[in-house]
């Protein structure tokens, strides 16, 4: 029999996102600042939002706590001015008061800074040089990272214009002597050098040190480096603090980064003897429906068209699947933030040395909802705590098993380490097998390996290069 063509049922389910639940998603990882400029180009582009003005919004708010006094409470100039009057002197009743002068705008006291480039070719251009010399320098500028150092080779810029190497060689030289003295140097120890020569008095002592013993003074070898150079310590060590006085990257002043200004998304308040997370709402505006464009809707209105009713129709929808996602979103930080105070209360009493190991699956379980929810609504938002500013993220850290079984967050152990580290002797530094033993002394069983990963994350070099010979 051929085939012949026939209708089928099937039944199947599909995890579909709507467009209003894709909009909840978007807003949950978004900070304060990032909702505040969404909501403001959504009420410009949405003729159904609106903002509703802070003092209708407070003035409910400031009906209830405020009470009116009666009239045996209402004191007038008159009565201030007889209760006082024999507290006050003559002199202080007639004294004037003081004219307020107008200060100058804030944009006055803008400045906008300065790049590393900008300042070197405002210098090169102060320079009588000629033309070939100025397109070899402006080319090494070009090619300085933002700590000042050269990343091209002389053999590459001279490939840059078929430059000979006399050229380069005298351009390099006009730059280094540029200020930030230091700067297109092309290794630390150039760098050194190129500082030293230029400052004042005799430096050749120190230049032999950096020239040809620099791996005994990042060791800190003084008694070593007495003995090569025939020099008695103390004048070594002299020698040692005018090396450490220079500066190693000369072209980051140049390139200071905006401060970048954190708004916290939750406000953590002891109330009586009970932590209570609230959240920060000033900066959001609040939302509603404009009544007149809604009146477009009603039936009875028969000056709109079906077209603006539709076009009504859809912006109201939007509108009202937005305000909807906002309060969900608040809602949600705020089962998140109340579970990160219950399981974090003794960080908020004693420290970062009492903060418990947590994991996003015990907070999602807490408060019923998807890891990846919880993940959304701990990034990049800040809480502020009584031990101060942190990232929601930070209360999550896996833990290690003590001798008593009890978890301890990493971040205890790695705060326990660097004040080990702290308090050692620079002269015999503890290394990472002696901390082993000392933590063990303290119940806390970590391996070698595991100690040396802590200290790498702490940036905190090993105990061969913090070691200090005297």
């Amino acid at each position: 029999m051929p085939p012949q063509p026939r209708l089928q049922i099937k039944v199947s389910q599909k995890l579909v996102l709507t467009p209003a639940l894709q909009q909840a998603i978007k807003l949950l990882p978004m900070t304060t600042v990032e909702l505040a400029e969404m909501l403001n180009q959504e009420m410009s582009s949405n003729p159904m939002l609106e903002e509703v003005p802070i003092e209708e919004d407070q003035a409910a708010e400031s009906a209830d706590q405020q009470e009116k006094p009666t009239e045996s409470e209402t004191w007038t100039d008159e009565d201030l001015r007889n209760f006082f009057g024999e507290y006050l002197d003559q002199g202080s009743r007639q004294r004037p008061f003081p004219e307020v002068k107008d200060l100058p705008p804030i944009e006055n006291a803008l400045s906008a800074t300065v790049s590393l480039t900008e300042h070197l070719t405002w210098q090169l251009s102060l320079r009588q040089v000629n033309e070939t010399t100025r397109e070899i320098a402006a080319a090494i500028i070009g090619n300085l990272d933002t700590d000042g150092r050269l990343v091209a080779s002389t053999e590459e810029i001279e490939a840059m214009g078929s430059w000979s190497v006399n050229d380069v060689a005298d351009a390099l030289e006009i730059v280094q002597h540029l200020d930030p003295i230091g700067v297109a140097a092309r290794n630390l120890q150039e760098c050194l050098l190129l500082q030293l020569r230029q400052m004042d008095g005799a430096c050749t002592l120190a230049e032999r040190i950096v020239s040809d013993h620099l791996r005994l003074l990042q060791e800190h070898n003084v008694p070593e480096l007495a003995r090569r150079l025939g020099r008695s310590v103390d004048e070594i060590e002299q020698q040692v603090h005018i090396v450490g006085d220079l500066d190693p990257k000369p072209g980051t002043r140049y390139n200071s980064l905006e401060s970048q200004y954190v708004i916290p998304e939750v406000f953590v308040v002891k109330r009586e003897d009970e932590y209570v997370a609230v959240l920060n709402d000033d900066e959001l505006p609040t939302l509603r429906i404009n009544s007149n464009y809604r009146r477009l809707l009603d039936p009875k209105n028969s000056a709109s068209n079906p077209e603006a009713r539709a076009f009504v129709r859809e912006k109201l929808n939007s509108a009202v699947w937005l305000i909807k996602s906002v309060q969900q979103r608040q809602k949600t930080i705020q089962k998140v933030a109340n579970s990160l105070v219950k399981f974090q209360r003794e960080f908020l009493d004693l420290g970062i040395e009492h903060l418990h190991p947590l994991i996003l699956r015990t907070v999602a379980d807490d408060i019923d909802m998807h890891e990846s929810t919880v993940s959304r609504v701990v990034s990049n938002k800040y809480m502020h705590t009584p031990q101060g500013l942190c990232e929601m993220k930070y209360f999550f850290h896996s833990g290690l098993s003590n001798a008593h079984g009890e978890n301890i967050s990493s971040v205890t152990i790695k705060e326990r380490i660097r004040k080990i580290i702290k308090s050692e002797d620079t002269a015999s530094p503890f290394s990472d097998a002696k901390m082993v033993k000392i933590l063990r002394d303290e119940d806390l069983i970590l391996a070698r390996r595991t100690i040396a990963k802590y200290r790498e994350e702490l940036k905190i070099p090993t105990s061969h290069q913090r070691k200090i010979r005297h």
